[in-house]
């Protein structure tokens, strides 16, 4: 992963784990996978309340990092907080295929928002970079595509807009029941520490190969020290 050093003056502590997922194989449901659901959402509920939920540091510091792009997250949540509030709201959390939900537990549980790519959809490098005016992207479930602002940030591979970082994967770029070899992406914000940025990893990476045969040589962190 790469940083624009623009994007590094103006956030100083941003930083993602990046890892990739290999030889997955994908399915539309696992007993398994439903009872950690049940799990999480009895975990989740024992953490915290709707009431609560903004003002916890974690869910705080990525409110913190929308506002500051222009992002207003009382109508945009973090994907993380929007998951936890779900559960807290009496709703199930979604059924879509064996890896998006494993790494939405991940994301539930960890607090952190987790950005995930068909690894052979991408080209080259990761950047982080911001936005120029004028700049369009589709994002999942988005029925046309948006104009960006340059004071977004988003990440892009050496062709394309991958994601608005850190809240909207590019929908070229998704995951699918054919997926095979899938990039994890835990996003960090200044106040997320690096130590919650790998944990976050870590725990997606356990889900998924758990529960859709993957293996995973661990992340990286970036930027290096």
């Amino acid at each position: 992963m790469k940083f624009s050093q623009e994007v590094l003056d103006a956030f100083p502590g941003i930083g993602v784990a990046e890892g990739n997922i290999r030889s997955v194989q994908i399915a539309h449901e696992s007993a398994g996978l439903e009872t950690l659901k049940r799990e999480t959402i009895q975990e989740v509920k024992s953490r915290y309340t709707l009431e609560q939920v903004k003002d916890d540091p974690v869910f705080r510091a990525y409110r913190d990092f929308f506002w500051s792009v222009g992002v207003d997250p009382t109508k945009t949540r973090p994907a993380s907080e929007a998951l936890v509030r779900r559960i807290l709201s009496g709703g199930k959390l979604p059924r879509i295929n064996t890896a998006v939900d494993s790494y939405n537990l991940a994301s539930a549980r960890s607090g952190l928002p987790i950005a995930a790519f068909d690894s052979d959809a991408l080209t080259g490098d990761l950047t982080l970079r911001f936005a120029n005016n004028g700049e369009s992207f589709l994002g999942i479930g988005m029925e046309k595509q948006v104009v960006l602002q340059k004071n977004q940030v988003i990440m892009t591979d050496e062709k394309q807009i991958v994601a608005i970082y850190p809240y909207r994967d590019s929908d070229t770029t998704k995951v699918t029941a054919e997926t095979r070899n899938i990039r994890i992406i835990t996003c960090g914000v200044p106040g997320i520490g690096r130590e919650l940025v790998s944990g976050a990893f870590d725990l997606c990476a356990k889900y998924l190969e758990k529960y859709t045969g993957g293996m995973s040589k661990g992340a990286e962190i970036f930027p290096k020290k």
